[in-house]
């Protein structure tokens, strides 16, 4: 097949400088190489930051449009947006700040990422909520039906992975969405293997909350991600208390605790500007380049893959023949090979795959092309 041509005047190797150096990178869903703009933005802010600190005021001007190029990505006002540490810190957000009840059910898969079951967990714990885990994998897909069937009237949320960490499984979430509206259910969404990756419309795919770290697919570095709530229903999560939260957050001798009333509310204290900055600068290429053009090549390149382990004679562990179902996750297995041993020996030689639940996975991005497949297809042993 025929990649998507990259846009006129794209020179892989200066955004990316990983391929300079030589890597097939097959790793953006673990922590991802940070974009060249990126990179230099991080080094443009430590070197303003060492001669200038705080004396031009534009960081946190930029830090608005930042939170504006987030908002783009996935459908969102500005409004809807806080700047978050991690995936983590987004969906504790949600576990801790709205009013539970004992008896109210969250329903979610037993295939998550720990980040979206031990918030949860903790819930059943600690007052009472009590956690559905349904829909098994089988044939690396979840039977979204299971799910659906799982809600009822104690159902107060559905908490969900976009993209399963181990399959690579994409979660059909605007049904389970438009499903979950029609309910009055909330629909809470780990995003961190879609954002980057493919299209995401938190209003089409009906979505109350969703959090995304950086460092995977948006190529962006670790420490800096986003959460998004909802504008209807921001004042019913009580946020972490800090000085920034309040609407006179810099009349710092009024002690008014009155919240702000858009996602800022959520923002506790002072920014992590380097990565905020950085994230902005992978973001904006991203957009640049269109987040259409960004799947169609990030699809293509993992179909290479499935051919190629196929041809190699490993089991094919993704699903791959129904588009709604693809992501840039490829996992597949061995019967023979030590997945261990195979991902270090494809290290030695400058190729990078996971081992993740006991299976190889990789996860190319856009800007790579058919030779990056070429090799890890040929240093994959065969069968």
């Amino acid at each position: 097949m025929r990649l998507r041509e990259l846009p006129a005047g794209f020179d892989a190797r200066t955004e990316f400088p990983i391929l300079g150096a030589g890597w097939a990178f097959f790793n953006h869903a673990g922590v991802a190489p940070v974009c060249g703009r990126g990179a230099r933005a991080l080094e443009k802010y430590a070197g303003e930051a060492s001669r200038d600190a705080y004396l031009t005021g534009k960081w946190y001007k930029r830090a608005e449009e930042v939170r504006k190029a987030a908002g783009r990505m996935i459908n969102a006002e500005p409004g809807e947006l806080a700047f978050v540490k991690n995936t983590s810190e987004g969906l504790a957000f949600v576990a801790n700040g709205l009013e539970w009840k004992r008896g109210d059910e969250i329903v979610s898969t037993n295939v998550e990422y720990p980040s979206n079951v031990y918030p949860w967990m903790d819930l059943q714990n600690r007052l009472g909520v009590k956690h559905v885990m349904v829909a098994e994998e089988a044939d690396g897909r979840i039977d979204v039906e299971k799910i659906l069937a799982a809600v009822n009237e104690r159902t107060r949320m559905v908490a969900l992975s976009h993209v399963e960490y181990a399959s690579g499984y994409r979660n059909d979430v605007a049904k389970i969405g438009a499903f979950c509206r029609e309910r009055g259910v909330l629909f809470c969404v780990d995003a961190i293997q879609s954002i980057g990756c493919l299209p995401v419309d938190v209003k089409g795919m009906g979505i109350d909350f969703l959090a995304a770290d950086g460092h995977k697919w948006m190529l962006g570095p670790e420490g800096l991600g986003f959460f998004f709530c909802r504008k209807e229903l921001i004042a019913g999560v009580r946020p972490e208390l800090g000085w920034m939260n309040v609407i006179n957050a810099v009349d710092y001798g009024n002690y008014d605790l009155t919240l702000r009333a858009d996602a800022k509310r959520f923002e506790c204290g002072s920014y992590n500007l380097a990565g905020i900055l950085a994230l902005g600068a992978a973001l904006d290429l991203l957009l640049e380049v269109g987040m259409e053009t960004v799947w169609a090549r990030v699809d293509g390149l993992c179909e290479m893959i499935a051919e190629g382990v196929r041809r190699k004679g490993y089991r094919l562990i993704s699903p791959r023949d129904r588009e709604g179902e693809r992501s840039g996750i490829v996992s597949f297995v061995s019967a023979v090979h030590d997945h261990s041993k195979v991902a270090a020996e494809l290290e030695r030689s400058k190729v990078i795959v996971a081992v993740r639940e006991g299976r190889l996975r990789a996860s190319p991005h856009f800007y790579m092309s058919e030779a990056e497949v070429g090799r890890l297809v040929e240093g994959l042993p065969g069968h």
